[in-house]
């Protein structure tokens, strides 16, 4: 199951009905749809927030995965951003030691069992596989 969707923050709702139609159609492990949401949520957020360049939609693609569910994000016309070489968030560290922002891709990389990143010809796609641990 695949959809573009546009570079808004208004379009979050339109891909919480793409994900409620996906989930519907699939027999998967209930469990596995918070971390699809938080997931698709804050990598679609950084995508439309620092992906500035473009205006073309974003593709979201959804399948089945054995235990859980893979998911793809395509952006097109971008500059390259792996999320795996961000540098780690250190949660342990004081709170007025902190550098702001981060703390959203340190939890996708934590709850999702595997992240790939691919990047050709400008285009960007994060895939990753959330279910059940």
């Amino acid at each position: 199951m695949q959809q573009e969707f546009g570079r808004s923050l208004n379009k979050l709702k339109n891909i919480v009905d793409f994900t409620d139609n996906f989930f519907a159609a699939h027999d998967i492990d209930p469990s596995v749809r918070y971390i699809v949401d938080l997931c698709v949520e804050e990598l679609f957020v950084n995508m439309v927030t620092y992906d500035t360049e473009t205006k073309t939609d974003i593709l979201i693609e959804m399948q089945p995965h054995e235990r859980g569910v893979e998911v793809s994000l395509t952006g097109f016309g971008v500059e390259r951003f792996d999320p795996r070489e961000v540098d780690p968030v250190d949660v342990d560290a004081p709170l007025e030691q902190r550098t702001p922002g981060g703390l959203g891709l340190y939890l996708v990389l934590k709850m999702v069992s595997s992240i790939h990143y691919e990047y050709r010809d400008r285009n960007s796609k994060i895939t990753f596989i959330a279910d059940r641990k």
